[in-house]
């Protein structure tokens, strides 16, 4: 049976849902348990790119890559060596990423990114930066706000990087993002140092700091929830500890600091320093499922009759036994028409729904998108 009837306004709705999934990522992903064959650098040097098993295989997935950028107004900037292209790569790189997820200010320059966000206020700029832009695959339409956390080595031995840890967090994020940014909405990521750790690890000098329910916190970069891409400042492994960390090792085959090594070594070389001395990383992705709701009401007197062949015999209805016997009809399907009636959706029921002259249905039909 086919019988139309026209919706209105009041029977349609619209919802949102946003459905978060858990994403943990172990140290041992990262760096370790596939002996770097999960690792693949590329001819051009640009970034690195990090899987979940050996690339090779068909069943590795692409979680994140890893690049490092100089702002020109660096300090660091014109030590880089230019082997390679090196110093401009890196200087590409920081542009790059600056006007896709600072912008720029009033006269078309490319803003800096800013630790705090107050871009208005000047403070604090972040010129020397590790980059990690995570697949779709794990961000999905967006990182869940507060939800980012992930555990730093920062031992002073290249070799025993998590004798001392802290902790970068997007803290206070779900009231306190900021949306001056072109990539949408992102949260300021703090370093604190790690329950159970002895000494203090964070410098007590720097004024690359922050308050928060009188907690001190230090500035360690921004998380862009949209984007999905994770920005650190390279001061984590450098000014903003009591003490300098043995980052990576260099192209002179010596283990250098973290600036040394921005400076003279190759990009994959500071995305497989920072691979080394992250211990966990995790946060909880959000899809955002829409959903049209159709509110189709069938009233007392509506779809009581069967346009089917079979409803009828001899010109009688096969469903009533005696001439006062009201008609009956099963209803087993709600079609969804366009205003030229071209059939755009259905819907089955899971079982028929028996209707009569006594009987009225409402029948929620859901289209998610």
């Amino acid at each position: 049976m086919t019988t139309l009837k026209s919706l209105n306004n009041s029977d349609v709705a619209h919802t949102r849902t946003l459905l978060h999934e858990a994403i943990p990522v172990t140290g041992t992903i990262i760096s370790g348990t596939y002996k770097d064959e999960n690792i693949k650098n590329y001819a051009h040097g640009m970034f690195q790119s990090v899987y979940d098993y050996p690339y090779l295989s068909s069943s590795a997935n692409h979680i994140f890559d890893i690049t490092t950028g100089i702002s020109t107004a660096s300090p660091l900037y014109s030590d880089i060596t230019t082997v390679n292209g090196q110093q401009s790569k890196k200087r590409n790189i920081y542009n790059q990423m600056a006007q896709i997820l600072a912008g720029y200010d009033t006269t078309g320059s490319i803003l800096q990114f800013d630790e705090d966000g107050d871009i208005a206020a000047g403070g604090n700029k972040m010129d020397s930066i590790l980059v990690v832009p995570f697949a779709r695959l794990l961000s999905k339409d967006e990182i869940k706000k507060e939800s980012f956390s992930m555990d730093l080595g920062v031992g002073s031995s290249y070799n025993s990087p998590f004798d001392s840890v802290i902790t970068v967090s997007d803290l206070s994020a779900s009231t306190e993002y900021r949306v001056n940014s072109p990539a949408g909405e992102y949260g300021i990521l703090y370093a604190t140092q790690s329950a159970g750790t002895g000494s203090p690890l964070m410098s007590s000098t720097t004024t690359s700091t922050a308050s928060i329910g009188g907690v001190k916190y230090w500035y360690a970069g921004m998380l862009y929830y949209q984007a999905g891409i994770m920005v650190l400042t390279s001061s984590i492994f450098g000014d903003l500890l009591n003490t300098a960390v043995e980052y990576a090792t260099g192209s002179n085959g010596y283990l250098e600091p973290i600036n040394s090594f921005l400076t003279s070594s190759q990009i994959s070389g500071a995305a497989n320093g920072l691979r080394h001395r992250v211990q966990n990383l995790q946060f909880n992705n959000t899809t955002e499922l829409n959903s049209t709701v159709y509110f189709c009401r069938i009233n007392h007197k509506e779809f009581n009759y069967s346009s089917n062949p079979t409803y009828t015999l001899n010109s009688k209805i096969r469903v009533k036994e005696s001439y006062s016997d009201d008609p009956v009809s099963f209803i087993t399907t709600v079609g969804l028409y366009s205003d030229n009636n071209e059939l755009l959706a259905t819907a089955k029921l899971s079982e028929p729904l028996k209707k009569t002259p006594s009987t009225e249905f409402t029948l929620r039909v859901r289209l998610d998108y």
